[in-house]
């Protein structure tokens, strides 16, 4: 795998596969987590659908016209920490395929016609986040455990703030983080590395549309804060059974603890051989789902628990979970030597899979730089730097997985399994 790093900033990232498929994603620090201004919260989400609205060379009919021919797969998704544009293709396209992409992302129209439409899209969207119950679920869990951070509200936004932004916001949000060095581009394909990257420099490598503030990069420290610690029910008209989720903050734990709670998860949380599903499912037979996740994305780092059961049965099976967690805490001898090497090959397998498809990997690849990889300025005196043997953080996070033991795994739970937030839809 090849990084390059060019004079403005921007980071490209190659890897290589043998088929005949080009899959690359390009992300920018421009999710939902810059947002400071409540009054315009889910601007981030609002300038990814507008910048499809036609380029300064298509109009947006020929634009999606264009996307079908060319693309086996194409979308684009705002999360808190990033934005990110990724696509399929043949890699015989891969040429038009990305220069299209890259008209749309740096060169967008931004016309006034078609955008209180878009608005009324995203407001509709809205709606059916609403409807999934799970996500509800995690919304309302997110709102009540915290006060200030970002992640209190949806991604999206609401639609009375939705309502009152106007396209100059969205332009001024665009102008301010649509920038060479807040981007990372990343491509898994079966073309060469040098035809990539004649291709990505001869359309980014002049971009000199740089930050003007160069404490770009949201400080870690300043967008965490402790959970609301307590019991939260929201009754629902028409809900049948209830659903269930716990959390508990994960922003103080370093690189290796991250690791250690990944394998602790694989016993705990997944899978129907899991501690927890055998505790609730299995032996009590108390809910029809359950499963844990870990989402140590910039800005959320939060694990989670979750279940849907009856609604009779909501308190008893919190009640089971706190005490099975309680019992894990002291269980010194679950966690042999034997055990923790099983847990880690189960879980690199799991994330093989995970990364088996070329646009997964080429999103991570991306993602991953833009939450977990070199912050700030760097200064470079040459037209860009190329590092032939990269290792991505996308890599690193499973890294030296065997130098976690019992004792440490023990260490982690007890600090993590703290104070916890308890949402309820019933």
């Amino acid at each position: 795998m090849k990084r390059v790093i060019f004079k403005n900033g921007l980071r490209f990232i190659y890897k290589h596969v043998e088929n005949n498929l080009t899959s690359f994603a390009v992300s920018f620090e421009a999710g939902a987590n810059v947002e400071i201004n409540e009054k315009e919260y889910g601007i981030a989400h609002v300038a990814e659908h507008m910048v499809y609205k036609g380029t300064k060379n298509y109009t947006e009919e020929e634009i999606n016209k264009k996307l079908d021919e060319l693309f086996g797969f194409n979308n684009a998704m705002t999360n808190y920490p990033y934005v990110v544009y990724y696509g399929t293709l043949l890699s015989q396209d891969f040429a038009e395929g990305f220069e299209l992409y890259s008209d749309i992302i740096l060169n967008p129209t931004f016309p006034n016609k078609g955008f209180k439409e878009e608005i009324d899209v995203i407001c509709e969207e809205l709606k059916e986040w609403k409807e999934d119950t799970h996500q509800f679920c995690e919304d309302e869990l997110l709102y009540n455990s915290f006060d200030r951070r970002r992640i209190k509200e949806r991604i999206i936004g609401k639609e009375d703030i939705l309502k009152t932004i106007t396209l100059n916001q969205v332009k001024d949000f665009y102008n301010k983080f649509y920038r060479a060095d807040n981007c990372v581009i990343s491509v898994v394909s079966s073309l060469e590395f040098e035809r990539v990257f004649d291709i990505i420099n001869s359309i980014y490598g002049n971009w000199y549309n740089v930050l003007e503030e160069k404490s770009k990069c949201i400080e870690e420290k300043n967008i965490y804060e402790n959970n609301n610690e307590g019991i939260y029910v929201k009754n629902i008209d028409g809900l049948e059974g209830a659903k269930v989720q716990i959390l508990f903050p994960i922003d103080s734990l370093s690189d290796d603890e991250v690791k250690a709670l990944r394998i602790f998860n694989v016993a705990f949380g997944e899978g129907t051989s899991g501690i927890l599903y055998d505790e609730i499912r299995t032996k009590n037979a108390l809910a029809y789902e359950v499963g844990t996740t870990i989402k140590n994305e910039k800005g959320i780092k939060v694990y989670k628990i979750f279940l849907g059961t009856s609604k009779s049965k909501t308190m008893q099976s919190i009640s089971i979970i706190k005490n099975k967690i309680e019992e894990i805490k002291q269980n010194k001898g679950f966690f042999t030597k034997e055990k923790v090497d099983t847990l880690i090959k189960s879980l690199e397998l799991k994330r093989a899979i995970a990364l088996e498809k070329s646009i997964q990997q080429s999103v991570s690849l991306s993602v991953y730089e833009i939450m977990y990889g070199e912050c700030g300025e760097k200064l470079i005196d040459r037209e860009y730097i190329l590092e032939n043997s990269y290792n991505s953080p996308l890599y690193l996070e499973l890294r030296n997985l065997k130098e976690i033991d019992e004792d440490m795994i023990l260490k982690v739970i007890n600090k993590v399994f703290q104070n916890d937030t308890i949402q309820i839809l019933a």
